[in-house]
């Protein structure tokens, strides 16, 4: 399964069957997890066969069946949420590729005593669940491509398919709160402006990280520049 094809199979799953995590699988996961902490600068943490994270009063019959989540944490900064999105999608879309489900959760679950470790100055960001889904998820209704872009006659064929498969990325409440513009060319390269909206939910900025690799995958990221 290509990345573009995780982004158009996945969709959030809320029940899990009670099937562990094959070790193959998991080292599979830590591995992608040390890379991404690496590169975004997070600690993100994978928790397995604990079942008390989504039995939160705020998740009663929402969730059921999760033991396996990942802990999405790094160190207090003003673009800590957007880059928690981007490389927590990254997992998200390998948890895909590998057979599994997950499901961003930003308040619905609780924090385990004893399951995670925070340094100095992190916070959690937010938890993501993860295991083999009752169902594969079902779609949910996006707003048009006009609504989201400046998708236009005159704008390439790549930023179309970027903002393709950012339709497609999930956000909080299925809230949709970007717009990405085709800012045109500058000293030979083409700009691409992602820009959040205003949310009484909140998350956008988390919503932006996810947001962004979703383009980035769809357009090609050699293709453009961010401004």
């Amino acid at each position: 399964m290509t990345l573009l094809e995780a982004i158009e199979a996945r969709h959030s799953v809320r029940k899990y069957k009670d099937i562990p995590l094959p070790e193959d699988v998991i080292a599979v996961i830590k591995q992608k997890i040390d890379q991404v902490n690496s590169e975004g600068n997070l600690h993100i943490q994978l928790i397995t066969n604990e079942p008390k994270g989504f039995k939160s009063i705020l998740n009663y019959g929402l969730f059921g069946g999760i033991s396996n989540y990942f802990v999405v944490a790094g160190k207090i900064a003003d673009d800590l949420d957007e880059r928690a999105g981007y490389y927590g999608e990254q997992l998200v879309l390998l948890a895909q590729q590998l057979g599994l489900n997950t499901c961003w959760a930003g308040l619905t679950y609780k924090k385990v005593e004893g399951t995670y470790t925070l340094g100095d100055g992190e916070k959690i960001v937010c938890y993501i669940a993860l295991g083999y889904g009752e169902t594969q998820g079902t779609e949910r209704k996006h707003r048009s491509i006009s609504e989201i872009s400046n998708v236009s006659d005159d704008t390439p064929d790549w930023f179309r398919k970027g903002v393709e498969a950012a339709r497609l990325a999930p956000t909080a409440v299925n809230q949709q709160k970007f717009f990405l513009e085709y800012v045109g060319e500058q000293n030979g390269k083409p700009l691409v402006k992602a820009k959040k909206k205003f949310s009484l939910a909140g998350y956008t900025s988390l919503d932006l990280g996810i947001v962004k690799l979703h383009f980035e995958i769809g357009a090609g990221k050699d293709k453009f520049e961010w401004c």
